[in-house]
């Protein structure tokens, strides 16, 4: 390791510790974290009422999260996530190679994102599907036909586990190269609604899910605003099925639109309610028309090279063998040889590697990406 390098990988290290214990304390708003960030209070191994007061905290809130922090000092003793680990889940943050350079784009970009399965698909080109929760079959049919065509290009077909034209393009793109992924108003170990259990256990296996909410967190309306918010951010096109012209379906439209993203809409019968959303939109001007993913392609013609590119980086990837040493650095090697003689927890690892905790969970985020170890139900991790 380079002179002074570790320094900097420690503060990274304390900085995103920091983040996810102030994001997992009731009370604590997206401003709150960036004051405590521009205060650097990654430097403060306790926080003081007084600390805490000054960055916009309720005396209350203050005092419990004080009193919380004394009993468990957080500074590089623990991994914050612990909760999210249990589930078979990991937390990032805008400092780890993982979170998604999408959201790093719009404005107020989530803290702390958990997610559960195949991390590499924050990484691909997506492209959002949404619309109504009561479909028609004319609906039905339009969302689960144009998410086949794009996750078998290798396009990642994202949407937010609803009822209706949601769960119609998750299940119809989970067979695809591209997968899908779900942004859920819940924390990442509950399911809404309950009717979508089934789909919810096959995205944590064959794709992604995502969520910005703590566990334990109980459910609340404003949950499915920042969740159809971070579906239009972690996609470069919006595509409204259908929905009523006050639907959630239009709000992620509206999200999409503000943040400069493509917008498309499928067009319905003039005499539909639910065709009234989508065609207001393309009438309006606000979104393009599309019959399928040709529409879509010939609109962002950058597509199909960057899809191109991916799949040969892919290629290139699952062609390397783990004994080719100048693809990993010596601690990923180190901690492939570990998990080589047998599976480990992330304490486990964190004993007989002595690599910092968050450190170490960037190393294994990285080492799921490149396909060389897999998290297993219990938060229990293999070599591949």
């Amino acid at each position: 390791m380079k002179k002074g390098l570790g320094k900097i990988v420690q503060n990274q290290d304390i900085r995103r510790q920091m983040i996810i214990a102030f994001h997992e304390i009731p009370g604590i708003g997206w401003h709150a974290i960036q004051k405590a960030v521009q205060h650097q209070f990654w430097n403060k191994p306790l926080w003081s009422i007084e600390d805490l007061l000054a960055i916009g905290l309720q005396r209350g809130q203050a005092k419990s999260a004080a009193e919380r922090y004394a009993e468990h000092p957080w500074i590089l003793t623990e991994e914050p996530s612990a909760a999210a680990q249990k589930v078979n889940a990991v937390a990032l943050t805008p400092y780890d190679a993982a979170y998604p350079q999408m959201l790093k784009e719009i404005a107020q970009p989530p803290w702390v994102l958990y997610v559960r399965g195949r991390l590499e698909l924050l990484q691909r080109p997506a492209i959002a599907i949404v619309g109504t929760r009561v479909p028609t079959a004319y609906g039905r049919q339009a969302a689960a036909s144009l998410a086949k065509q794009l996750s078998q290009s290798g396009l990642t077909v994202v949407s937010g586990l609803a009822k209706g034209i949601d769960s119609k393009a998750h299940e119809a793109a989970l067979g695809g190269a591209g997968g899908t992924i779900a942004v859920l108003p819940t924390p990442i170990d509950r399911c809404y609604p309950p009717e979508n259990l089934s789909l919810f256990h096959r995205i944590a296996e064959q794709g992604l899910l995502v969520s910005e909410t703590p566990i334990g967190t109980s459910l609340h309306p404003g949950q499915f605003h920042q969740r159809n918010r971070i579906i239009a951010a972690l996609s470069v096109g919006t595509v409204v099925v259908e929905g009523a012209t006050r639907s959630g379906s239009l709000i992620t439209a509206r999200h999409a639109s503000d943040m400069s993203r493509e917008l498309f809409a499928i067009p319905g019968p003039i005499y539909s309610p639910k065709s009234e959303g989508p065609n207001e939109l393309i009438k309006r001007g606000e979104a393009k028309l599309i019959t399928g993913m040709q529409d879509i392609i010939e609109e962002l013609n950058w597509l199909p090279a960057a899809l191109h590119a991916y799949k040969e980086a892919d290629k290139k990837s699952s062609s390397n063998l783990e004994t080719n040493g100048d693809q990993l650095t010596p601690e990923e090697s180190k901690l492939i040889a570990l998990l080589r003689d047998q599976p480990l927890s992330i304490n486990e690892l964190h004993e007989l590697s002595a690599i910092p905790f968050g450190h170490l969970n960037a190393l294994l985020l990285n080492l799921c990406i490149k396909r060389k170890i897999e998290l297993q139900p219990g938060s229990i991790y293999i070599a591949l």
